[in-house]
This record gives C-alpha cells, sequence and structure tokens, in this order.
C-alpha cells in the first residue's frame, strides 16, 4: 500500500490517510438537493469520490462510499408548490433523473445512498441528545443549535463569529438566541404538505443535521474521509462537526475534503445563477469518456472551467486512447518496462490525488507505447486497463460495436431533421435509439454511433 496523503480542510494541511480500522476506509460526500435536474457541477464530487474509491481499492483498502440524497428541504418545497406537485413527487422525480444521469457517467452506483426521508429517527434521536446536553434549545416548535455552547464553533471555515450567519431564513419569528445559532428541527409551515412528527411537535429536520445522522448511522463517527464541495465548508459542514462533536465528544470524520466548483465565465455553476448545464446533455454531446477525462484534467482542489472548447480537447484525449487500443496486439509483449511510468501515475494519485499529474503520466505511456508500435514492435495494453479503470475509462477497451443497418438509417434521419432544423423529430429519434441500446455522439467530425453503457 502506497502512503495516502489528502489535504484536509479542517488543519489546512496535507494528511496522511489514517483508517480507524485498517484496511477499510469509510468516505461520505454529501450528494443532491433533489428539487430539479442536476447539472454538470453537480456531477464533480461525483465524479471525484468515485474515483477515490476505485484509487483506495486498487491500494488494497476496503471502501465503503457513502453518498446521501438531500429529499427533505426548503428547496424542494419551494420547487414543487411552484410547479404545482407535491414535495415528495417532485424529490422522488428528481431522484430517479439524478441516478438515471450519473449511471450514464459508468461509474457504479455508491456502496450506500441514504435518503434524509428514510433517517427521520435517527435525525431525532440525535437532535434530542442534543437537547439534553444543552447545545439546542426548543422556540417555537423549532430546535436550533446553540453556537455559543460549542468552543469550536468555526475551526473549519476559520471565519469569525460576527460573520457567520446562516442565511437560512428560519427565524421569522425571532425566536433564535443569536443570528449564528442554526435549525436542527423547523415546526411544519402553512403551505408545507409534508412533515414528521416529533417531541416538538410536526415538522421536518434541517439540512445540517441530516448529513450528521446519515453518516453516523453507516460509517459510525470518526470515519475517514468526509467530502463535497467547497461551498459546503460554511455553513453546511462546519454545522456538521459542531452537532456531532457536540453530541459524540468526537469527531465526526478524519479529513475533510473538499472539491472546487465547476465555473462558467467567472462564476460557479448554478442553479441559483442559472449559469448551468445540465448533466444529461453535456452527456448527450460530448459523452461520458469526455467529460471524464476533462473532470480529471483539473485537481479536484482547484476550480474547472465548463467550455465547449475544454470539452473538445477532451474529446481529442479520448479518440486518442482508442486509436491507441486498436493497435496494441493482444498476443504482443506487455512491456514491462513501461511500468514506471505506471508507477508514477499511481504515485501522484496517493500526493493528495493528484489526477492531472496522473493524466500526464497515462499520455506519457501511451506515447511510448505509440513510438514502439511505429517501430514495428508487437506490444500487448501490460497496464493500460490499471490506469484507465483508476479513471473510469476501462470501456475505451473494448472494441467499438459496429451498428446495424437499422440504427444507422435512425441515425441518419436525425442527422437530416437536424439539418432541416426539425429539432423536435431529431430529439425523438435520438430517444428512439437510446430506447435501443444506442446513444448518437456529435464530434467534429460528425455524429458517431456508440453502444449506451
Amino acid at each position: 500500500m502506497r502512503r495516502i496523503r489528502l489535504q484536509d480542510t479542517l488543519t489546512g494541511q496535507v494528511r496522511e490517510l489514517e483508517p480507524r480500522d485498517p484496511p477499510r476506509v469509510g468516505i461520505y460526500a454529501c450528494g443532491p438537493t433533489v428539487y430539479a435536474r442536476v447539472h454538470v457541477g453537480n456531477a464533480r464530487p461525483f465524479v471525484v469520490f468515485a474515483l477515490l474509491g476505485r484509487f483506495l481499492r486498487h491500494e488494497g483498502y476496503d471502501v465503503t462510499l457513502v453518498e446521501n440524497v438531500t429529499d427533505v428541504n426548503d428547496k424542494i418545497y419551494d420547487a414543487a408548490r411552484a410547479q404545482g406537485v407535491s414535495s415528495e413527487e417532485l424529490a422522488r422525480a428528481m431522484t430517479a433523473s439524478y441516478v438515471e444521469d450519473t449511471d450514464r457517467l459508468g461509474l457504479g452506483r455508491p456502496d450506500h445512498e441514504p435518503l434524509a426521508s428514510e433517517a427521520i429517527g435517527s435525525i431525532v434521536g440525535l437532535i434530542e441528545e442534543l437537547v439534553e446536553s444543552d447545545h439546542a434549545y426548543e422556540a417555537g416548535g423549532d430546535v436550533y443549535f446553540d453556537v455559543g455552547s460549542f468552543e469550536g464553533y468555526g475551526k473549519l471555515s476559520n471565519r469569525p463569529l460576527d460573520e457567520m450567519k446562516q442565511g437560512e431564513g428560519d427565524d421569522i419569528g425571532g425566536l433564535k438566541r443569536a443570528p449564528q445559532d442554526f435549525a436542527l428541527w423547523k415546526a411544519a409551515k402553512q403551505g408545507e404538505d409534508t412533515s414528521w412528527g416529533s417531541p416538538w411537535g410536526p415538522g421536518r429536520p434541517g439540512w445540517h443535521i441530516e448529513c450528521s445522522a446519515m453518516a453516523e448511522d453507516i460509517l459510525g463517527a470518526d470515519f475517514e474521509v468526509h467530502g463535497g464541495g467547497s461551498d459546503l465548508v460554511f455553513p453546511h459542514h462546519e454545522n456538521e462537526i459542531a452537532q456531532t462533536e457536540a453530541a459524540r465528544g468526537t469527531a465526526l470524520a478524519r479529513v475533510w475534503m473538499h472539491n472546487g466548483m465547476v465555473e462558467t465565465g467567472t462564476e460557479k455553476m448554478a442553479k441559483s445563477v442559472g449559469n448551468i448545464f445540465l448533466l444529461h446533455q453535456a452527456l448527450d454531446e460530448f459523452g461520458p469518456e469526455a467529460l471524464l477525462m476533462w473532470l480529471v484534467g483539473a485537481h479536484y482542489r482547484k476550480p474547472i472551467a465548463f467550455s465547449e472548447d475544454a470539452l473538445r480537447q477532451a474529446e481529442a484525449g479520448v479518440r486518442t486512447i482508442r486509436e491507441l487500443v486498436r493497435r496494441l496486439d493482444a498476443d504482443g509483449a506487455a512491456a514491462t518496462d513501461l511500468d514506471p511510468i505506471v508507477e508514477r501515475f499511481f504515485d501522484a494519485l496517493a500526493d493528495d490525488f493528484n489526477t492531472p499529474a496522473a493524466r500526464a503520466a497515462l499520455f506519457d505511456w501511451m506515447g511510448e507505447a505509440n513510438r514502439r508500435l511505429d517501430a514495428g514492435e508487437r506490444l500487448g495494453a501490460g497496464r493500460l486497463p490499471e490506469m484507465l479503470d483508476a479513471f473510469g475509462l476501462e470501456r475505451l477497451l473494448a472494441a467499438e460495436e459496429e451498428a446495424p443497418d437499422e440504427i444507422r438509417e435512425l441515425a441518419a434521419r436525425r442527422e437530416q431533421a437536424r439539418v432541416d432544423r426539425d429539432f423536435g423529430a431529431a430529439d425523438d429519434l435520438r430517444d428512439e435509439l437510446a430506447a435501443r441500446g444506442w446513444e448518437i455522439r456529435d464530434t467534429p467530425d460528425g455524429a458517431r454511433l456508440v453502444r449506451a453503457g
């Protein structure tokens, strides 16, 4: 096993991964709030932590990856009301869309995907303990965490206390003792169609307590890695730390790992900003391999710019891999003398999950392999599959299946509909192709048919 080092937001240092119960490693990554279809920005943490889990498994760790679904939240109530549907109906539909869209990335599912709505008992129990220990108080059917009762509040985000306003809009009645206090339980309000019983009356949990309870339910306290986007450092993860440590007297997680934002222009991609590119649309246009190639091209902690040019460059990288795979000889030599490049690939991932450095090693391996193939050597894949699997690109090793005549005819009809600007017909034909198990990719070289993964 390599020494795995990860940047810990809490300490501000790159720390060695030290499992609580080696070789077991628990990873909890905050998943989406399901009030709308997920966008490319939502996909970044899904990809980062799925690939981290793959790498750790490669290194011999027994990984449990947990990614929750927040299906109880103010945003869901508001969106459902605007659409004239129940909050439960909207959450179910958007959860199904989220699973469908992320399935198309080809990375598999997390080991556990808990729903907040199915963890109410654990959430209420955790709140009760905070109330009993005087870290929380009830007011008008709401329950708030008393930030002043927790000495370490602010240690993750390192903000002065007077700058840590929660921004939840949850104190309309002026019930809080201090503006920094945050809601653990919210009393049911007029117009809200879903609530649960509790010792404080009907209502529903606050956002932050949901993740503390779900993480502890599955991984226990003091698990190895808690992840999510950098936009969650405050208030979400700051509040998770406070409520779990106050209730349990121990840390929730050993390493707090945050990915940077996907940006369009100079702003993060967000539904609230209105600059989103939906994940399923990006998959339709560029395909999963190009999206993965683009994402691993930036260090997870850094922002990454979304643009058509960047995705086209990633597509070119994918084509380079496909072309090399076609040239490799199944009966050729394994080229073990290239293994030091493979070790450099995995050493880069061990050093704060440096995927750009690993990707550079992958292309170094391919460059050397192409040079030797050009010289007439019969060369096999060697350890190329290991590297591609670590990036979720193992499907590039499979020979592309030739589409049958009827599928190519549908694709030709779709292309003609696009030329005729009959985009409704083009979308219908694309859907028919998908129903038959084929995706059509619009590339600079024209439309290409590939088997749906």
